[in-house]
């Protein structure tokens, strides 16, 4: 199972990125720690990063089972865990 998650976020690291990147977004994908992608982005695309951020890691393998996923903004890693 835990082989199976690293390549679903994978997947879905792979998509974000490129989304960002075709959506002209003031964005990057910074950061994977273990389960979580941490996006830098600035204020006024924050929202939408979040969205698009939740919808990948959602909808990038489809399974019987869906996968739930949490999204938070902050303006520090400390601040979004919080």
């Amino acid at each position: 199972i835990q082989g199976t998650a690293a390549d679903i976020i994978k997947m879905a690291m792979n998509e974000v990125a490129r989304r960002l990147l075709a959506g002209g977004f003031e964005a990057r994908l910074l950061l994977q720690v273990h389960d979580e992608l941490i996006i830098e982005s600035d204020l006024s695309c924050a929202d939408r990063c979040a969205e698009l951020l939740k919808e990948e890691m959602q909808g990038v393998y489809e399974m019987k089972v869906p996968l739930a996923v949490d999204v938070h903004t902050g303006h520090s890693w400390y601040d979004a865990k919080g």
